[in-house]
């Protein structure tokens, strides 16, 4: 008696179990990117770069909690918030006190829950040659952009050293590679972002958190709009040529672009990744620029 399977059949059976397995596979890969049920805490987001970061993660799933410096900020954020459809919390904190950082994070806690993911994305730029700097004006940039994200990490890390792990993403910048003209003091702080950055990867790894940072290319924003200005005579500002004719890209960024990445440092496809700066800048590092014609 023969037992051989005819061979179109014996094709359709290992077909359909490979297929089953590329099912599984590829249902298990999709749900590494989701941040379903995660607390995620967005500094400054009340719009720019950070509300960009804020609202993809709410699309793969999180729960958005967002803070600013004043009421008027944060309400404007709820607004924009609400008009696209994602449930935020928004809360009033300057994230240079710790004290305010402190209380905020307990708040948190209560009216959302724990912190699974915080990205520390309230900063500030003060362009001024450096010769002209006030010691006054270095150290505020130093406490909005390096000063804070030590506080806001250091608030939120016992919770996910209990909760059994965490993630925290830095908005560092090219700043923290390259100096440029004007810039001293941002420079100086996204430098030392990139390193505490690193740091703190190698004190908490151990316990489960990855902290990693984004640094963001040259970014369309109203901040950065006047950069952009068309000239009275048509022709592009100086600067935008500058930055368009550095970038292979052949563009400056938009917010949404980092939106891609902030998803994946907070979800558990990075988990082994740890300590990188992860930069969105088109190309513009890799690239030495166009030979002058």
């Amino acid at each position: 008696m023969c037992y051989c399977i005819p061979i179109i059949k014996l094709y359709t059976i290992i077909n359909n179990v490979c297929n089953r397995g590329k099912e599984k596979n590829q249902m298990d890969y999709t749900k590494n990117y989701s941040l379903e049920g995660k607390v995620a805490w967005i500094t400054g987001a009340s719009y720019g770069i950070g509300f960009s970061i804020a609202k993809a993660m709410a699309e793969a799933g999180g729960k958005i909690v967002f803070n600013d410096i004043r009421q008027d900020l944060v309400d404007k954020g709820m607004a924009a918030y609400e008009a696209e459809g994602i449930q935020a919390h928004g809360y009033v904190c300057d994230v240079t006190d710790e004290n305010a950082v402190n209380q905020t994070v307990e708040t948190i806690e209560k009216e959302v829950g724990p912190v699974d993911i915080l990205v520390n994305n309230a900063g500030i730029i003060k362009r001024i040659p450096m010769i002209e700097m006030s010691a006054a004006d270095f150290r505020q940039v130093i406490d909005v952009d390096l000063n804070a994200p030590f506080i806001v990490s250091k608030a939120v890390i016992p919770a996910m050293i209990k909760k059994g792990g965490g993630k925290i993403i830095n908005i560092c910048s090219m700043m923290s590679e390259f100096g440029r003209e004007t810039v001293s003091a941002y420079a100086a702080a996204k430098g030392g972002l990139k390193m505490l950055t690193r740091n703190i990867a190698s004190e908490y790894g151990e316990y489960n958190i990855q902290c990693n940072g984004i640094g963001p290319g040259y970014i369309a924003t109203p901040q950065t709009a006047p950069l952009r200005e068309k000239q009275p005579d048509g022709s592009r500002h100086p600067f935008d040529q500058f930055i368009v004719s550095k970038t292979p890209a052949g563009r400056w960024g938009e917010a949404s672009d980092l939106g891609g990445p902030a998803v994946f440092l907070a979800s558990a496809a990075s988990d082994f990744v740890n300590g990188q700066i992860l930069y969105v800048d088109g190309g513009i590092q890799a690239y030495i620029g166009k030979q002058p014609s």
